[in-house]
């Protein structure tokens, strides 16, 4: 019988996820079967319970059930208590397991495929949400000379600092207070790409060399990158790599194997 995994969320149609794991399982030799699932929207934890009750040893958890997910794991690791929301479960015997991988993947992508140090730089990161909670810690780990965290509303960019400054120099900024300065790294972690919309980024915040990186992904180049191009950014990156890596992530926690991501990037950009 091969072991059962499956990522959940409501939409899932649009999930890349089946074909990641199948390529990894492939590339591992490992007897898998990995399905999407889709969740009534108040039916999370019965979904989850019913894919236990069938033998299912793991779950990704995407929008919008990673808020639940963490309520519904009975062990957190680190990482997934801080950003205090959960994309991947796994379950032994009577324990669920909480992580959220999506640091881990958004450090690895920028850090070992695309050869980006983060170390050192100032670093900016969009956005207060979950998204931006979820790479907080990671991204920290890395040791940046500074992290700036800018949103529409302040406050909300202060209690992240006030949640994470004793992992790093956290610095907590509006849009507007952001002119003069200039950043190494420069990280959408808003929603803005899903809506064609480009958040309110003055002029002049991408320092030489500088990356600009889109966690979402795409075909068209959303209007963030548009705008970091136009503003002389050096390099520019989707959040395809990073989806691969956190999934990379997810594996290794369920199979203790880690899977060879660059030609999987290359299969899904194809």
């Amino acid at each position: 019988m091969s072991d059962r995994y499956g990522v959940i969320g409501n939409p899932i149609a649009h999930s890349k996820s089946p074909m990641i794991h199948a390529e990894f399982a492939r590339q591992t030799g490992q007897d898998i079967i990995y399905t999407a699932i889709l969740a009534p929207l108040d039916r999370f934890a019965e979904a989850v319970t019913e894919f236990r009750a069938g033998g299912g040893r793991g779950l990704n958890v995407t929008v919008p059930f990673k808020q639940e997910a963490f309520k519904l794991a009975t062990r957190l690791t680190e990482r997934a208590a801080l950003a205090q929301a959960v994309n991947t479960l796994k379950f032994e015997g009577g324990t669920i397991l909480g992580d959220n991988t999506d640091g881990a993947g958004l450090v690895r992508d920028i850090r070992d495929n695309l050869h980006f140090s983060i170390e050192g730089k100032r670093v900016l990161l969009m956005g207060a949400g979950g998204a931006a909670r979820g790479v907080l810690m990671p991204l920290l780990a890395q040791r940046p000379t500074s992290l700036t965290i800018a949103n529409r509303t302040l406050e909300k960019a202060v209690a992240l600092q006030e949640a994470f400054s004793a992992y790093g120099n956290v610095v907590a900024s509006s849009y507007p207070d952001l002119q003069g300065r200039q950043f190494e790294l420069v990280i959408n972690a808003t929603a803005s790409s899903l809506h064609d919309e480009m958040p309110p980024l003055p002029e002049g915040v991408f320092a030489p060399g500088a990356l600009a990186y889109d966690m979402m992904y795409g075909k068209d180049l959303p209007p963030f990158l548009c705008f970091a191009e136009q503003q002389g950014a050096a390099y520019l990156a989707d959040g395809l790599g990073m989806l691969v890596e956190q999934a990379a992530e997810s594996f290794c926690l369920w199979r203790g194997v880690r899977p060879s991501t660059p030609e999987t990037i290359f299969l899904l950009r194809g």
